[in-house]
């Protein structure tokens, strides 16, 4: 278990990381899709990459994990509520909702739940 707890811990990290970094342009289209705000998208961006980099920390410092998935957990929330407000297909909704499943399996494991 611990090592599917790791496992994800990297995969939800640099999947986050990849997207804000290399794919920015299409989180720029999708944030005006919602009629978010610039600031709104450079928030959130910032956020979920300090947020990988803290979960990629927690591989060594495993006391940061709890905060970690708990925060991506929340953001990948959103995201899902954001594809809900404009009605977006399935395939749309899919990543963020694997990451946030995976998120709370990383809390759930390393808080002591399963």
């Amino acid at each position: 278990m611990e090592t599917l707890s790791l496992a994800c811990q990297i995969i939800v990290a640099f999947s986050v990381l990849y997207v804000w970094v290399f794919r920015f342009d299409n989180i720029v289209i999708e944030f005006k899709q919602y009629g978010y705000s610039d600031l709104l998208r450079n928030v959130v961006g910032a956020s979920k990459i300090s947020i990988s980099a803290i979960l990629i920390m927690g591989i060594w410092f495993n006391e940061v994990v709890l905060y970690a998935s708990l925060s991506m957990a929340f953001f990948m929330i959103c995201a899902q509520m954001s594809h809900i407000k404009v009605k977006n297909p399935i395939n749309k909704f899919a990543p963020s909702f694997i990451f946030l499943i995976m998120s709370l399996f990383i809390f759930a494991y390393n808080y002591g739940i399963i």
